[in-house]
């Protein structure tokens, strides 16, 4: 099988590096497109082996990508195309559809009751998503609660399947060695009471609440990974209370192997940030305040490292009793709470612990499995590939006028083809929706 992966971009984020993650495991022949940039996670999918294109999108209407998208899957000779976030959906179906390949899985990562990939949804959002998730095959949701948006989308129940996200556990097992050294390269203090957090800097995942709950705790310190938009803020924000030196935001990090944290960073990694799995083992708590995930990877890898976790929204563990995740604690994502929660805690000093059994369940292995089987089931209900159309047999005619050229239908855009920009997310709306069964 001969797997087309169509990305919006590849820099550092939760749904790239799930797709790298995945692409190690699936038994498929497989090959990347991303639309737009191409930064540190192309890199590492190239490093593992799997060929990365970059298209050269320039923007979010720039249609002229469409034909060339569609030359590229016709020209491929891919069984399956599976796209990855918004702006790859809608062109990759489309362009999926122009070349001949009816065998289309799309996943959505990013979809919230009141954002999708950190924006807020519009109605031409949600129009235009809508009518493109009928050209495909199925779209996988990465959660019920995904898949519950999904539904009241009106997309059709027989379409969606679930797929967790998923994670490679033993890459996050809590090592002590790594800590300190950790701590030491960033110039933290071995026995300071160190929080953590890690995801975009946009206004959805709310890292500004974590700021301003840090600069309240004397002398704690806040490890907060990402890139976004509200970088520059949340450094002002930090300042303004006087806790700069404490407020260490590390810009985007790799999920990379935990080597790297003792080791020291190699040629392709020069300045002195670890990966993840570093970072995890550095922190004593790790707070991700977003009340409207999709999925809640960094919640879980933190469960992996053995992490308290204080959270304000996390599918993968909502979904399943309270047994299954000891160590997480759901709370509102306002100053005064989470400043409490996080002093409470570091007067019991909490320790590392045992790793809990949601763990387990969201073992990369098995996600990859069962995505192997919703392409399966595509390519069998799909029909045969389109073949190219044939040119019509040459007849005698007395002094034939040449015809116009017919363009390939392949290679002009469908009309009145448009992909609306979604609109920078304020923070998510107390009303919203919740499926939270805990």
């Amino acid at each position: 099988m001969k797997v087309l992966h169509v990305i919006t971009g590849l820099e550092a984020g939760g749904a790239e590096q799930q797709l790298r993650l995945m692409l190690r495991r699936l038994p498929a022949r497989c090959e990347v497109v991303t639309l737009t940039g191409s930064g540190p996670v192309a890199d590492g999918i190239r490093a593992d082996g799997t060929p990365v294109i970059h298209l050269g999108m320039t923007g979010n209407r720039d249609l002229r990508a469409l034909p060339r998208l569609t030359r590229l899957i016709r020209d491929g000779g891919y069984d399956l195309v599976h796209t990855h976030l918004y702006r790859a959906c809608v062109y990759g179906r489309i362009a999926a559809r122009l070349a001949g390949v009816r065998a289309v899985v799309a996943t959505e990562h990013s979809l919230g009751d009141a954002v999708i990939e950190g924006r807020r949804l519009t109605r031409g959002v949600r129009t235009l998503y809508r009518a493109t998730e009928r050209l495909g095959s199925a779209t996988v949701a990465v959660s019920d609660t995904v898949a519950a948006r999904l539904r009241r989308w009106g997309v059709p129940e027989p379409r969606i399947h679930v797929v967790p996200n998923a994670i490679e556990a033993h890459r996050f097992r809590h090592d002590p060695i790594v800590r300190s050294a950790v701590r030491t390269r960033l110039g933290i203090p071995v026995d300071a009471f160190v929080v953590g957090g890690v995801g975009r800097l946009v206004p959805a995942k709310r890292f500004e609440v974590l700021v301003r709950a840090v600069t309240q705790l004397s002398g704690v310190h806040l490890l907060l990974a990402g890139e976004g938009p509200e970088r520059e803020m949340l450094r002002k924000t930090a300042e303004q209370f006087g806790s700069g030196d404490r407020i260490h935001l590390l810009g985007a990090v790799g999920r990379a192997d935990r080597a790297r944290a003792v080791a020291g960073a190699p040629a392709n990694e020069p300045d002195k940030v670890p990966d993840i799995p570093g970072l995890l083992a550095a922190m004593d708590v790790f707070v991700s305040p977003s009340q409207d995930e999709a999925f809640g990877l960094a919640v879980l890898e933190a469960l992996a490292a053995g992490l308290h976790v204080l959270y304000g929204s996390c599918p993968a563990i909502d979904e399943l009793p309270a047994e299954q995740t000891p160590g997480a604690r759901r709370i509102s994502p306002v100053v005064y709470e989470l400043a409490t929660a996080l002093r409470e805690l570091r007067r019991s000093g909490p320790g590392r612990l045992p790793v809990p059994p949601v763990v387990g369940r969201y073992d990369i292995a098995r996600s990859a499995e069962s995505l192997m089987s919703v392409y399966e089931a595509a390519l069998a209900a799909a029909p045969g590939r389109r073949t190219p159309r044939q040119p019509a047999p040459l007849v005698q005619l007395p002094a034939p006028e040449a015809p116009a050229p017919r363009a390939p239908e392949a290679e002009s855009a469908p009309p009145q083809v448009s992909l609306p920009e979604p609109s920078r997310s304020p923070a998510p709306s107390p009303g919203g929706h919740s499926l939270s069964k805990r």
